[in-house]
């Protein structure tokens, strides 16, 4: 029997298969919700409870600075964990806004819950692993950002996440990638012309 998207995301990061035992009792601390398209998950100002995992649709996480300019942190599809982490840990208003791109199903797993999860010593063990992996992955974004041509990173980008390429508008991507929607343009230009 195939495991479900969860499941597999577990085995992923802990390095072995956690077992049903294991998967039933966490499966059992978190519920499913649906999203419509444009719903927030989770509003800057306002407390973040849950840890989302994406079962169906795609989000976005960003910030907004004075002038209202989106600032894109994270895109999550299938698969993927999405929350303001600063909010659920320190229990003070959110930083970040998570907005639904497309219609989604995920499932929620509560701050309480999350601790409860976390006794278990598989899901504590996967819970580090996926942060360790998260945390590495925006300081390279950041040191890659910040130092190699726009259109290097837009390459690598698109090779690595093309998927997003395809469900995830232009602007939001130039966001993520901190060149500006016009520049990103120029850049899809170059590459289809190539």
């Amino acid at each position: 029997m195939e495991k479900c998207l969860l499941q597999q995301n577990l085995d992923r990061f802990v390095g072995q298969p956690i077992g049903d035992e294991v998967f039933d009792t966490f499966s059992k601390l978190m519920f499913r919700k649906h999203f419509d398209k444009k719903a927030m998950l989770a509003e800057a100002g306002k407390l973040c409870n849950y840890v989302y995992f994406v079962e169906k649709g795609a989000c976005v996480s960003y910030a907004v600075n004075d002038k209202g300019d989106k600032n894109v942190i994270q895109f999550a599809l299938e698969g993927n964990w999405i929350s303001d982490l600063y909010s659920f840990f320190s229990a003070k208003p959110g930083i970040y806004m998570i907005q639904a791109l497309e219609p989604m199903e995920v499932l929620m797993l509560n701050r309480e819950r999350f601790e409860e999860a976390c006794n278990l010593h598989l899901i504590e063990r996967f819970f580090r692993k996926m942060m360790q992996e998260a945390y590495v992955d925006l300081k390279y974004r950041f040191v890659k950002s910040n130092s190699e041509e726009a259109s290097v990173c837009y390459e690598v980008f698109v090779k690595e996440n093309p998927q997003l390429v395809q469900r995830v508008p232009q602007y939001l991507i130039a966001s993520y990638l901190g060149i500006k929607p016009q520049s990103l343009s120029r850049i899809r230009s170059y590459y289809q012309v190539r």
